[in-house]
């Protein structure tokens, strides 16, 4: 028997109707013979009793004086409360079932609370529980400290627990169960016509997930992929079998038996400031002092051009008028354009194919859309447009790359 490692988000487990459903995959997955890891997120979003920025918003209006290491004890209350409530549900279906938190499942952290970084997996007790045929069921985003103190391990945490779970355990496969269908050609709330994607590399979708789409967190697939342990993306509410995350050469069609494409997505982010600084002291380095001074205030810097008396560059809007106060004490004039927003068009057929530029550019201009940066990578080429032009981009670009199709 194969070790399955399925992971439910906040929506699949916020509504008894959900819960059901999240039921019927397990007995499904018991019926194929697989032994079940389940990971399971803290239920519901924002507002709702036992979500995880619910328990935030509770600690800010009680005084909103938690230090990390007590903060990261109440954000584990969520995932136990989910995780017990699962496994009534499953006993009651006669389905043998037993609750690990993150520590008795064997996660070793560093101590940064609110954001560890996973330096162990220590299986045993899930590898004993499996061999007395119970589904195990373990709180997804957190862990212990080697101290034994708990800890959560940041934003996408439960996406991470699960496929480092599934390397640990050398699983067949990890399911990443959500509320959408598997991973689209771009997000279906602005571009109506956007289609599933059968399969996606995990380079294509860490580019994705890092530049905007939200559907599964980049540290996630990363460790899937160092592992090689392939990933699938679909909905709890559907039978449907979603996307499959992989390396290329797993891709098969079933009709011409490949895959083959330019373009595999478009993503965005929005509100962010693009910056300009521009110096007379060329020979005085002045990127270095610049990005120094970013850096030393914690502002975090994207979509970088640097030419010989400067550099081009962005923030998040709400970092723009530190970012900018910061750069006038240094005696530059910076020229802010707040408001902007970076698109990105994603594919692992874009390196070296000549014409993709030109077809963005293309699609842009025929839109009468200004854009006001651009940079690339293997994988990926991003423009940077005005905030208002961003839906309109992402429309134009998707049409005229047939992502439709």
């Amino acid at each position: 028997m194969g070790i399955l490692v399925q992971k439910y988000g906040g929506t699949s487990l916020s509504t008894p109707e959900a819960r059901s459903l999240v039921i019927g995959h397990i007995k499904r997955e018991l019926k194929n013979n697989f032994q079940l890891v389940v990971v399971v997120s803290a239920m519901g979003r924002k507002g709702e009793p036992y979500a995880t920025d619910t328990l935030l918003d509770w600690a800010a209006s009680n005084g909103d004086g938690l230090p990390d290491r007590e903060r990261d004890l109440l954000m584990c209350c969520g995932e136990i409360i989910s995780a017990a409530t699962l496994c009534g549900l499953l006993e009651r279906e006669g389905i043998s079932a037993t609750v690990l938190t993150g520590a008795q499942a064997g996660f070793i952290t560093d101590s940064q609370f609110g954001n560890a970084r996973i330096l162990d997996i220590k299986p045993a007790r899930i590898l004993e529980e499996l061999g007395r045929d119970r589904v195990v069921i373990v709180t997804g985003f957190q862990g212990q400290t080697e101290n034994g103190d708990f800890t959560t391990l940041g934003r996408g945490g439960s996406d991470t627990s699960a496929t480092a779970l599934g390397a640990a355990l050398h699983a067949e496969m990890v399911d990443i169960y959500t509320d959408v269908n598997g991973i689209l050609t771009a997000d279906p709330r602005i571009v109506e016509d956007a289609k599933p994607l059968t399969y996606v590399s995990y380079t294509e979708i860490c580019n994705m997930a890092h530049h905007g789409a939200k559907v599964i967190h980049p540290r996630a697939v990363e460790i899937a992929m160092q592992a090689t342990i392939p990933v699938r993306v679909r909905s709890t509410f559907s039978e449907n079998e979603g996307t499959l995350v992989t390396h290329p050469e797993g891709f098969k069609d079933v009709q011409s038996g490949v895959v083959d494409r330019y373009v595999t997505g478009i993503a965005y982010v929005g509100n962010v400031t693009q910056i300009t600084v521009e110096s007379e002291e060329a020979n005085h380095h002045p990127q270095l002092k610049v990005f120094k001074a970013m850096a030393a205030s914690g502002i975090s810097v994207d979509f970088i051009n640097v030419t010989p008396t400067g550099a081009v560059y962005t923030v998040s809007d709400s970092e723009a008028p530190k970012a900018a106060k910061i750069l006038r004490e240094m005696g530059l004039s910076p020229k802010m354009i707040s408001g902007c927003a970076k698109v990105s068009v994603i594919g692992g057929g874009i390196n070296g194919v000549p014409g993709i530029m030109a077809t963005i550019v293309e699609a842009l201009a025929e839109a009468n859309i200004q854009i006001l940066q651009s940079a690339d990578s293997n994988t990926t080429i991003w423009v940077l447009v005005k905030k208002e032009d961003m839906v309109q981009a992402l429309r134009a670009l998707h049409a005229k790359f047939e992502l439709h199709r």
